[in-house]
């Protein structure tokens, strides 16, 4: 299947001032897949290193961090011989050696014609931020696979005309409904890329399709329970468990609008403050099993100088998790009565699509002040833009325009499930809910 990461790979490849390459993502996103068809595609040779599955690999690192020596060793350790000019090495789940992931710093100092990626999850988790050689690697971030990727994999027939499509373009009706009915697909799977093959491999028989979908689920979801059991400690996998269940139960009281701030009362038996359920929010975040979507009072630049600490959405990482984890059949989502989850999957949605379109900033901020409320602010070239997302064909837009005017904003951004029309108001920007992140 393919990636738009590999394109960021390439350039990667290509740069002067290249260093070594850390992939992080959420485990079972398609890490080690990506990298080693980038090496299938752009090199003579791919040299794959798995501390997972190799365990003895880490005694390679405990004598020193010299990149020459660490280099023959590992020739010895596959019989085969590496061409630091010309070869991919590639450092898999690096998180189970914190050595290998210190060496980066030394490969990047004595050996910088090397072309080295490493790949790990937990990162953030694992490991101490001693182990991370700051300033020494560049770092990429793969993200559930987006919408149009989604598309890309099950070779649409509506990709040709997506693909040249401007915003001034009007989508004819029956692509549109058909695009629709994709994206409620797409609910389904998620952007996990075993869940997409799965589907793929099936969808001649929906039914069949969207079973072993599921079960699928079950089983990466049971992956991720058992790493918070594995790497938490005993008490603490208990309250982090506690608090991921609890971000699609909390969702199941919306009834309208966009989703409110995390509640932490209740959450845990005796704990309603957020220093108590700090701890657990952020090995959550670190993990990336959840997007924190930060809540400012203001659309005053830069947002994160007037968002608190302790006011924030949570979503879940992926929209295919979050139909298992509330329970929802695959029918229910393909005849769209969802009651109020509707809004909150068509928010998940957005959410997502922002992260993959923009990963130059993991950050999200939404927007309330005095009963007013977006779903999304952005900062686009240090202008404050608010981004609107209806799950219907209901577009008033009150609060947006309440904030383009109070804020100087100049566009506002509106999704929603009405075409994409060239014929709207100036300053406006109408979007199907399927083309979020696309332009």
């Amino acid at each position: 299947m393919k990636r738009k990461l590999m394109s960021r790979l390439l350039r990667w490849k290509e740069r002067e001032d290249r260093k070594p390459l850390l992939l992080k993502g959420v485990r079972q996103v398609g890490k080690t897949h990506l990298l080693k068809e980038f090496g299938r595609l752009h090199y003579p040779q791919v040299h794959y290193f798995n501390f997972e599955k190799q365990p003895e690999l880490a005694k390679l690192f405990e004598k020193d961090l010299v990149p020459t020596r660490i280099l023959e060793d590992l020739r010895f350790a596959q019989n085969r011989s590496i061409n630091v000019h010309e070869d991919l090495v590639i450092f898999d789940e690096i998180q189970e050696c914190p050595k290998a992931l210190t060496s980066l710093k030394y490969f990047q100092e004595d050996c910088p014609e090397l072309h080295l990626c490493a790949a790990g999850s937990l990162l953030g988790v694992r490991l101490n931020p001693g182990s991370f050689p700051v300033g020494k690697v560049m770092f990429e971030t793969l993200r559930p696979m987006s919408f149009e990727e989604f598309l890309m994999a099950t070779d649409d027939k509506a990709l040709p005309i997506l693909h040249q499509l401007t915003p001034k373009d009007k989508i004819p009706d029956m692509v549109h409904e058909h695009l629709c009915t994709q994206l409620k697909h797409y609910f389904i799977t998620g952007g996990l890329p075993e869940s997409i093959t799965t589907y793929r491999t099936h969808k001649d028989n929906l039914f069949e399709a969207f079973s072993l979908v599921r079960e699928k689920q079950i089983y990466l979801l049971q992956t991720y329970y058992a790493d918070i059991a594995k790497h938490s400690g005993k008490v603490n996998a208990m309250h982090i468990d506690r608090v991921l269940k609890a971000v699609p139960e909390q969702l199941s009281h919306v009834q309208d609008g966009s989703i409110g701030r995390f509640r932490f009362r209740e959450v845990i038996p005796k704990i309603s403050h957020y220093d108590r359920l700090v701890g657990a929010i952020d090995w959550l975040e670190a993990a990336e099993l959840v997007i924190k979507v930060h809540i400012t009072e203001t659309g005053m630049l830069p947002f994160s100088a007037f968002a608190k600490e302790n006011m924030f959405k949570l979503l879940l990482f992926d929209v295919g998790i979050l139909g298992l984890m509330s329970n929802l059949s695959p029918q229910t989502l393909l005849d769209g009565d969802y009651g109020t989850f509707k809004g909150y999957f068509a928010e998940s949605f957005v959410a997502q699509q922002l992260l993959y379109a923009n990963i130059q900033n993991e950050k999200l901020f939404s927007w309330q002040e005095g009963g007013y409320e977006l779903e999304f602010i952005m900062d686009v070239e240090g202008k404050a833009v608010p981004i609107e997302v209806k799950s219907g064909h209901n577009t008033k837009a009150k609060s947006m325009k309440m904030f383009a005017k109070k804020y100087n904003s100049p566009h506002e951004i509106l999704f929603s499930g009405e075409p994409l029309d060239a014929g709207h108001a100036k300053g406006l920007q109408k979007y199907p809910l399927y083309l979020a992140g696309w332009f």
